[in-house]
């Protein structure tokens, strides 16, 4: 936890960010790279798929995005649960916001467009965890396989 608040520190310094600012993206990147590499195949269209939900929701560059990620890579590495991640954007994100994570993990499952049973067991605990009911899931689901799949006809 000192390596993590000191580098998103270092990086405030350098960027201009608060701490908070990058707290949720890193935490966001951090759930979405779990969702991309829970079936073993981590993709190009789910690495594409991740650079442009960050980008898209947190209005960021490509080269914030890399940044992002990277740290996230990082704190993965050194993190056993996903609790750690949900449970800081429980803390700064209303249920509206944690309904387009759980939208931005549905895109990265179907970017490749195959939902594997180890990523749906994952989104269900994401949801959980993010204190969202089956419904919205379900919801938010349909609404991204809506669009994802209607621009492939």
């Amino acid at each position: 936890m000192k390596r993590f608040l000191s580098r998103l520190l270092e990086n405030q310094q350098e960027a201009g960010d608060s701490a908070q600012d990058r707290t949720v993206p890193i935490a966001t990147a951090a759930l979405l790279l779990q969702v991309a590499g829970v079936d073993y195949e981590f993709t190009t269209e789910e690495q594409a798929e991740i650079a442009a939900s960050l980008e898209r929701f947190f209005h960021l560059t490509p080269e914030e995005v890399a940044d992002i990620v990277q740290i996230s890579e990082e704190e993965l590495k050194q993190r056993i649960d996903i609790y750690f991640f949900t449970s800081q954007l429980n803390q700064v994100l209303n249920p509206s916001q944690r309904l387009q994570i759980i939208e931005m993990a549905w895109r990265v499952i179907y970017a490749d467009r195959n939902l594997s049973g180890h990523e749906d067991q994952l989104i269900h605990r994401l949801a959980t965890l993010l204190r969202l009911d089956h419904s919205q899931l379900i919801e938010a689901k349909l609404r991204v396989k809506g669009d994802i799949f209607s621009k492939d006809q």
